[in-house]
């Protein structure tokens, strides 16, 4: 679990000397952006002459080029910030400090550091979903038995089951929007608590920082809103993490057998039984998907019973640790489904081998003859237990003894309500117990049938193509307010 760096004393002087190569997205980094879109603000607005924007201007770029030097501090807060800027252009410079705080500073770069990494998130998402829709797509007629309560329950096709996993990451991502979207205010021109004399422009400055738009209250956003928006954008990976678990969970209750039809082709060798081939990919990625909701926990628990405008919630190294941890597990999910390798006749094996298919029977019976389901359920599972007891399957089980059982049930519960004959044909009775037959035929809305696999195959594409334009979208509003800040900045420089 990453611990926050210190903030004062010699400690915390120590701690802005860190080794990097040029220059990287940290808390120095995002400083000397806000100072970039302060200084083009005021001298818009005429609070600051173009002598002193030009003169602050050149010893920013100075902070900046030194700060990117191996060697050199890279300050995290504002406080040790400004005397490198002192350095350069005297004491003159702190008129740019003007009507702010580091309070609002803090938080404004916080946000901008989160949503970065919100989006790289976001992307390796899309191209775990990408990944699933792929393999679903290639596998769409692959029938296989699904699981309740880990025992095999009904056959599906595998393209079915996995579309509802592509399903459940289109979800997320809409959350992910949702947490982007709150993200992605300004709380910058705010100062500490209720705003300034100062005339400073508030929208400019978003405008400016690439936000979508400032805080509303003055207070709110830089005292509240800021640690919410950190618990719940942290919260809005969960589902993501639950999801890849589901998914690998599902593998791994059919790892059991002992010939799978799903395989990781990466494994590892036990080191005491030749035979044993274990999926270390799925168990790391398993393990770490749970670690990354536990770094989520954190959030609430940094947070909880604070005064409002502490900042125990606002460090930005822990937030960028757990975001890229929650991406480096989403993009080793993308790889991991890459690396299945999946056997559609051991599957189609499987779901003969055992009696998956018997709740086709009684939806037969009920829909072609009006045989009360119950009645067919009850049937169906009495030719189970007397399959299960003579090791019969659905390939070899004897038509007369359906027949037999069929009776004794009618006898039983339905007499004068169904016919003592067994109302399928014995050509009728297998095909009822085909999984093939029985996903073809499913008529449902949302359902495995061709037309409806069609149909949800076209609608998920057009959304994972919708999201990753989204994504492209965001990337570009900020890419653009880097370049708009960088050219007026340099225009400043004259």
């Amino acid at each position: 679990m990453p611990l926050g760096l210190p903030s004062a004393g010699e400690k915390a002087k120590a701690a802005d000397y860190f080794p990097h190569s040029g220059s990287v997205h940290d808390e120095f980094y995002w400083i000397s952006e806000i100072n970039k879109a302060s200084l083009i603000m005021n001298t818009e607005e005429g609070l600051l002459s173009k002598e002193n924007a030009q003169t602050f201007a050149k010893g920013l770029a100075k902070v900046i080029k030194e700060g990117d030097l191996p060697d050199s501090p890279r300050p995290r807060v504002y406080i040790r910030y400004e005397p490198l800027m002192i350095k350069h252009c005297g004491i003159s410079c702190t008129l740019l400090h003007a009507g702010r705080s580091s309070q609002d500073i803090h938080s404004t770069f916080f946000r901008m550091g989160v949503r970065e990494k919100l989006l790289d998130f976001m992307k390796a998402a899309l191209d775990a979903r990408r990944a699933i829709y792929k393999t679903a797509l290639e596998h769409r007629d692959t029938v296989m038995p699904n699981y309740t309560n880990g025992v095999a329950a009904q056959p599906n096709s595998l393209g079915h089951q996995w579309l509802g996993h592509v399903e459940s990451f289109e979800r997320d991502f809409r959350q992910l929007v949702f947490a982007y979207n709150e993200t992605n205010q300004s709380p910058m021109g705010t100062t500490v608590l209720n705003g300034t004399s100062w005339p400073l422009n508030r929208h400019r400055m978003a405008e400016l920082l690439g936000f979508d738009a400032p805080i509303d209250n003055a207070f709110d956003a830089g005292q509240i809103a800021t640690e919410d928006m950190f618990v719940q954008t942290a919260h809005s990976v969960v589902l993501p993490m639950l999801h890849i678990g589901h998914f690998i969970q599902e593998v791994m209750t059919q790892y059991s057998q002992a010939r799978p039809w799903i395989l990781v082709s990466s494994t590892y060798v036990s080191s005491a039984m030749p035979q044993k081939r274990n999926p270390g990919p799925l168990i790391d990625l398993r393990r770490d998907a749970s670690e990354v909701i536990n770094e989520t926990n954190g959030t609430v628990f940094r947070t909880h019973n604070l005064m409002t405008g502490m900042y125990d919630g606002k460090d930005l190294p822990i937030a960028r640790v757990l975001f890229d941890d929650a991406t480096t597990v989403m993009s080793g999910f993308a790889d991991i489904v890459g690396l299945l390798k999946i056997d559609a006749d051991r599957a189609l094996e499987e779901l003969n081998s055992d009696w998956t298919a018997s709740q086709e029977l009684a939806d037969i019976l009920m829909r072609r003859f009006g045989v009360p389901f119950r009645v067919g359920h009850h049937f169906a599972s009495a030719m189970v237990t007397y399959a299960r007891a003579n090791k019969l399957t659905p390939l070899n089980f004897p038509y007369s003894v359906v027949c037999d059982l069929w009776r004794e049930e009618v006898k039983k519960e339905a007499e004068g309500i169904a016919s003592e004959t067994f109302p399928l044909t014995e050509e009728d009775f297998k095909a009822a117990l085909n999984p093939v037959e029985i996903v073809a035929n499913r008529r449902v809305y949302g359902g495995p049938q061709k037309s409806e696999m069609d149909r949800q195959f076209k609608e998920r594409l057009e959304a994972i193509e919708r999201d990753e334009k989204w994504l492209s979208d965001a990337k570009k509003q900020l890419d653009d307010a880097a370049q708009t800040r960088q050219s007026l900045f340099t225009a400043l420089m004259g």
